[in-house]
């Protein structure tokens, strides 16, 4: 399982379908190859797996290339309709802050590919969105990806308003954006990582569909559907996608992977201890990679990239990576600069 192999509803396939046969590109042929019949798209009790909507971006891209423009486009038509439970839960937030701490949480409900990650900078927000993975090749990768980040967008702006405010669009792609199609914004691209930073101060105010109850109701249904989710797949992967869409600095113990995955401790230990490895082992291989991460792909020095990865000093965090990988973090990014 990777983080983006889980189940969901047909919404976004039928958001891809009602798009490619606008671009001039029939259902049949979009829907080549996914086992799906147009009837079944109007199933409101039909899950289908992310490889299908996966064939269907593939169909759409095959037939129209330009994926950087197509997946923008496309990202700018998903609502908090779109998504049900998870986007009546974000509207009903207290606060967008609150709205994006929910998200994240639950991002395995939604139709994301990308692993996203929020962290703050002053009065600034940034959400990465890393890869989806070496088993999504081009130009499905870069189709998704931008899709992904203009959904966040468009998202983001319907929560707080016409307050929302980009102050940048980085790519780590060296695709080419015109500065018109994400919000006047133009996109800086070969840069680090892919992310969007935007005005902070106006998710820190009330929303205007605040409802506790509502909010509240939400969050459990997600849980929900989330455990039932989850227990189609691996424990150990299911920890793995917990521990992604946890936000930077943010330590999670036993018991908080228990409490997201709706059952005891003592099931989570005897699951794992059956896959041959344990929570503590999965977050520490998290950890390691996410630091290996930092260390190729940011400008972050040695005590930024400890804290992003949840150690109190510099000095726990090189003693950690040397275990791990033999070298300091120091010795690792000089004998690999970037």
């Amino acid at each position: 399982m990777t983080f983006w192999n889980f189940a969901r509803s047909t919404a976004s396939v039928r958001l891809l379908m009602t798009f490619g046969e606008e671009q001039g590109v029939p259902a049949a042929t979009l829907l080549r190859g996914t086992g799906l019949s147009a009837p079944d798209l109007v199933d409101p009790a039909l899950e289908i797996t992310a490889k299908q909507e996966l064939r269907v971006v593939s169909n759409l891209v095959l037939e129209r290339g330009d994926p950087v423009r197509l997946g923008i486009e496309v990202g700018r038509r998903y609502r908090f309709s779109t998504f049900s439970l998870w986007g009546y839960g974000l509207i009903s937030s207290a606060t967008g802050l609150e709205a994006i701490a929910l998200a994240l949480r639950f991002l395995p409900l939604t139709y994301a590919y990308c692993p996203i990650t929020f962290h703050q900078e002053n009065q600034l927000g940034v959400l990465r969105f890393d890869d989806p993975g070496p088993s999504i090749g081009e130009p499905e990768r870069s189709f998704l990806t931008l899709r992904d980040m203009a959904a966040a967008a468009t998202l983001g702006s319907a929560l707080v308003g016409g307050d929302f405010a980009l102050r940048s669009f980085t790519l780590r792609a060296p695709e080419r954006v015109p500065d018109t199609m994400l919000f006047g914004m133009d996109a800086e691209v070969n840069s680090a990582v892919n992310s969007l930073v935007f005005d902070l101060v106006p998710f820190e105010r009330s929303l205007p569909n605040a409802d506790p109850v509502t909010s509240a109701l939400c969050e459990q249904m997600c849980s929900s559907l989330l455990q039932r989710r989850c227990n189609e797949f691996r424990t150990s992967a299911c920890a793995h996608d917990f521990l992604s869409a946890l936000p930077p600095k943010a330590i999670a113990s036993l018991s908080d992977f228990a409490l997201f995955a709706g059952t005891s401790e003592r099931t989570i230990k005897r699951r794992l201890h059956d896959e041959g490895t344990s929570f503590s082992q999965i977050s520490a291989d998290f950890r390691y990679r996410l630091a290996k991460e930092l260390l190729n792909d940011t400008v972050l020095n040695i005590a930024d990239i400890a804290e992003r990865v949840g150690f109190s000093d510099a000095s726990s965090f090189s003693q950690a990576y040397k275990k791990w990988s033999g070298v300091a973090p120091s010795h690792y990014r000089r004998r690999y600069p970037r």
